[in-house]
């Protein structure tokens, strides 16, 4: 398989760039590419380019030699906002989201989130979830990196959620994925920590606009809730 890379830094027809060191040490020391051989770069903007490899030492260039607009990005925009979850599950959830075609990824910190992050710890794990994301897109062939947006108290999103489709899966729900009409607007898809949602925070989001919906009879948790209902929407409404 030819390997993806994704460039922070806008690519241009005919330019020869350098890969990040991060990438190049990857490619060099993991991949073992070689002169001559080839990659597909990519910058987020949309489409991806062919590039021809040369190494020189421990730098990496990439000589760009065709465009292609194609790529699997889903129709539906589907922003995950996601309870802080304990341990590394929020990895997963990121990882495994991006390769369901999420758009964007919004944590909030609910009240019976377990773990508490703020200034440079919510700094550091912010950018260790968007390296993941990076990760996933060069995995999966897309050329749209989801945002991994900053941290939020449940409170302040719901006070400045997006307008479109609004959802939270809430256990006891009488609504299933199945019973609503396809959204023609963004989708927000709230899911709450391991604890769930208080009742005060259930009432703040419904009425904020969120329409609770059921995931099923059984009781799923708060790192396979939002990929379930994820790949229900996308099987519903969307490209799978």
């Amino acid at each position: 398989m030819i390997p993806r890379f994704f460039c922070p830094f806008p690519l241009n027809p005919g330019a020869t760039v350098e890969l990040p060191a991060d990438t190049a040490h990857h490619a060099l020391n993991v991949l073992r590419v070689g002169a001559g051989d080839t990659a597909v770069l990519f910058d987020g903007r949309g489409g991806e380019w062919q590039s021809a490899l040369q190494p020189a030492g421990k730098r990496l260039l990439a000589r760009l030699t065709s465009f292609s607009e194609a790529g699997p990005e889903a129709s539906l925009r589907i922003t995950l906002v996601q309870s802080l979850p304990a341990a590394d599950k929020m990895d997963w959830i990121v990882q495994k989201a991006v390769e369901l075609g999420v758009f964007r990824i919004q944590p909030v910190a609910a009240r019976r989130s377990l773990v508490k992050l703020a200034g440079p710890r919510a700094e550091r794990r912010l950018a260790h979830w968007q390296a993941i994301a990076i990760a996933a897109c060069e995995q999966s062939g897309r050329t749209h990196v989801p945002e991994v947006a900053p941290l939020l108290d449940l409170p302040q999103y719901l006070g400045s959620a997006a307008a479109g489709t609004r959802l939270i899966c809430a256990p006891g729900a009488t609504a299933a994925l199945r019973h609503l009409p396809a959204p023609v607007t963004p989708i927000s898809l709230l899911i709450g920590p391991e604890g769930g949602f208080e009742d005060a925070e259930l009432r703040a989001a419904q009425a904020a606009g969120f329409q609770p919906v059921s995931l099923g009879p059984r009781v799923l948790r708060t790192e396979t809730a939002g990929l379930a209902a994820l790949a229900a929407m996308m099987t519903l409404w969307g490209d799978i």
